[in-house]
């Protein structure tokens, strides 16, 4: 996997930042759609509204929140395997709304996908699709 950066939303563009990937489930305040110099909107990549809503950015809770919202990654691997996929061919910057740099989800993104590198399981059907058939041929 590829360099993963995370970068305030508000911060200037740069051509460093490679694929820029929004990872708030809100809007960010006062940006406009034109503004924002955004590739891809992944609202869902973001904390449940519950969770957002709990943390509500106290850096006490930090570690709990990060544990909270790994157990919420778990469950997205479809949009996980589309953020590796991008970064397997440039940077990829998560970008966030925030204000606090260091307790955010784009940070607890960030550290989730770099402690989980992809790992493919063989696709075991198409084998089992073939011998299947293979089987049948033989019968008739």
């Amino acid at each position: 996997m590829g360099k993963i950066l995370v970068k305030r939303v508000y911060e200037p563009a740069a051509k460093s930042d490679g694929f820029r990937l929004l990872v708030d489930r809100l809007w960010p305040r006062g940006l406009s759609k034109e503004n924002a110099s955004i590739d891809l909107w992944l609202r869902d990549i973001g904390p449940s509204t519950a969770l957002r809503k709990w943390f509500n950015h106290d850096p006490a809770r930090w570690a709990e929140f990060q544990r909270r919202y790994d157990a919420e990654l778990k469950e997205k691997a479809t949009l996980l395997a589309a953020i590796k996929e991008h970064a397997k061919t440039k940077p990829v910057t998560l970008l966030y709304s925030a204000k606090d740099e260091q307790h955010n989800q784009a940070v607890a993104l960030r550290s989730f996908l770099l402690k989980r590198p992809s790992t493919r399981q063989p696709d075991t059907r198409s084998t089992q699709s073939s011998s299947t058939a293979a089987h049948r041929k033989k019968r008739t």
